[in-house]
């Protein structure tokens, strides 16, 4: 029998297929506009698409959105429909409910809905926003939306690990993948450091970077998966290799957590490998011993393939032992004070870039540089 025939598929595959797409040929579009922290400007970016279509010709309405509105915010909605929310009191609290009724009766072409992982009331038909989106979808009518990394349920624990808090209302990840398109709104780290008041920048620094890696991972996740299902539905097989071997390089002072957190996650993301290396040195004092040992057990706790490596030349080892294991990626901390600098010479961080010259080199700064010794 050729080799083809065995890759059709099945009546009941062929059947679901054309479900799938009569379904998919019903409903609207969704558009998300994902943002990694507040303020990054996701509500602006889905405003001002609405008004673009306007002006194109589409017929556009916003039924849901946060107020008070800053003045940018203002001048958008000027331009456009709105149908309020309705205003609704249980146990004392108030919530904002979108008109879906209203919605149905108006059927626009596209509705703009600002906050998706809102809750409604206990004894409305939909105890949650997104589901109210999910039927205005059903109607035919597209819909773009808005929402944080920290409301998406399944991030939820990650995104606690990095802020310290948990957000009450959530949105589930299989939501996002039922998108049509997905756009992370990528506000620079330096100017969202500018809009907020931190008495620790560099450990805002850190978790902002930190958010924005999880929503671009997340973001190209949920992409990579739509290309997936549409290989799938057209009968490609998909198999996967590993495609990224990600070097982690410890000194005592690196700030390692996020250097083995952060290849963790690019590892599991890009289905590769997470390899950690350390250049063994005499002399440490007890407190740099005591920070290797505990960056070592973190290492192994994320399930790193942990390497203590030798030579004078911690640089050369370095680069000799990344081409022996084909790394494709070599993280490795900004700061190197007192004798580790020594050790490394003048500028460390430059000969690694040069020496890798077919590896990229990621560099991490260091969150408390060290004085330097005289």
């Amino acid at each position: 029998m050729p080799a083809s025939i065995d890759k059709r598929p099945s009546p009941e595959e062929l059947l679901r297929r054309v479900q799938a797409e009569e379904r998919r040929a019903r409903r609207g579009r969704l558009k998300v506009f994902l943002g990694y922290a507040s303020r990054v400007g996701k509500s602006f970016r889905m405003l001002d698409e609405g008004r673009r279509r306007k002006e194109r010709g589409e017929d556009v309405v916003v039924a849901g959105i946060q107020f008070p509105l800053t003045p940018d915010l203002e001048a958008l909605m000027a331009t456009l429909e709105y149908i309020p929310v309705l205003k609704e009191t249980y146990a004392g609290n108030e919530y904002e409910v979108l008109n879906v009724a209203a919605i149905f009766r108006r059927h626009p072409r596209v509705c703009l809905v600002d906050e998706l992982a809102y809750d409604n009331p206990p004894g409305t038909r939909n105890p949650k926003r997104w589901q109210d989106v999910d039927n205005i979808l059903d109607q035919g009518v597209s819909v773009i939306t808005a929402v944080n990394l920290q409301h998406i349920e399944e991030h939820q624990d990650a995104v606690e690990r990095i802020t310290g808090k948990r957000a009450r209302q959530t949105v589930p990840e299989r939501f996002l993948r039922s998108a049509d398109e997905i756009v992370l709104v990528d506000a620079a780290v330096d100017d969202m450091m500018k809009r907020a008041s931190d008495s620790e920048p560099a450990d805002l620094r850190r978790r902002l970077s930190e958010l924005r890696e999880l929503a671009l991972l997340l973001a190209a996740d949920v992409i990579d998966g739509q290309l997936e299902n549409y290989l799938r539905s057209n009968g490609v097989v998909l198999r996967w290799g590993s495609q990224e071997r990600i070097l982690v390089c410890m000194t005592p002072r690196s700030d390692a957590g996020a250097m083995l957190r952060s290849g963790r996650r690019n590892a599991d993301r890009f289905h590769g490998n997470l390899l950690v290396c350390y250049v063994r040195q005499s002399g440490l004092s007890a407190k740099d011993q005591a920070t290797m040992d505990a960056n070592l057990a973190l290492a192994m706790e994320l399930e790193a393939d942990v390497h203590v490596l030798e030579g004078s030349d911690p640089i050369a080892a370095i680069i000799r032992f990344a081409r022996d294991e084909r790394v494709t990626q070599i993280f490795v901390g900004h700061s190197a004070p007192d004798r580790w600098k020594e050790m490394w010479s003048r500028s460390p961080v430059d000969r690694l870039i040069r020496a890798a010259t077919d590896i990229d080199v990621r560099i991490f700064p260091h969150p408390h540089p060290h004085p330097q010794t005289t």
